[in-house]
C-alpha cells in the first residue's frame, strides 16, 4: 500500500513529496532532496494503517 506524503526539506525548507510503502513495517532509508540534492533521512513508523513520518538532516 502506497501512501503519497508532502514533506519540507531540513536544509532548505523547500516542500517535496514522497511515496512511502506502508505495507513493508517500519524503515529507515535515506533519499537526497530534489530542490538542494542534501541527503535526508526518512524515519517511518507504520503498522500498516496508520504511520508516522519523521524526517531530519544525515547529520542531526
Amino acid at each position: 500500500m502506497l501512501e503519497s506524503q508532502v514533506y519540507q526539506c531540513p536544509y532548505c525548507g523547500e516542500s517535496a513529496e514522497t511515496l512511502l510503502d506502508l505495507s513493508a513495517g517500519d524503515q529507515q532509508y535515506i533519499e537526497d532532496c530534489p530542490v538542494c540534492c542534501r541527503p535526508i533521512v526518512f524515519d517511518l513508523h507504520t503498522d500498516g494503517i496508520d504511520w508516522t513520518l519523521d524526517v531530519r538532516g544525515e547529520n542531526d
